[in-house]
């Protein structure tokens, strides 16, 4: 897949700069949400965990369609999760 709006050409999603961003958004939150009280391991956590993961994957899944009107359409959608978790 070659996109200019990500800057080089990218071969898969792990290629995208975005991705690599949302995987340490990811990274930061299981870090975060560890200091949590443990009662909240099936509540809050697991919702947050959840809502972050899907960032990176909802950008894997639009790179993988290798379509660049599919992926504008994923894009939206993570940085739409990501608003919410913040």
């Amino acid at each position: 897949m070659s996109d200019q709006v990500f800057g080089n050409p990218a071969r898969t999603h792990k290629d995208l700069h975005v991705w690599e961003k949302a995987m340490d958004l990811v990274a930061q939150v299981y870090s975060l949400t560890n200091r949590f009280p443990k009662e909240e391991l099936y509540g809050l956590t697991s919702q947050l965990r959840r809502a972050a993961i899907s960032i990176p994957s909802n950008i894997a899944e639009g790179a993988a369609r290798q379509s660049r009107r599919l992926i504008f359409y994923w894009l939206p959608v993570s940085d739409l999760v990501r608003r919410r978790l913040f």
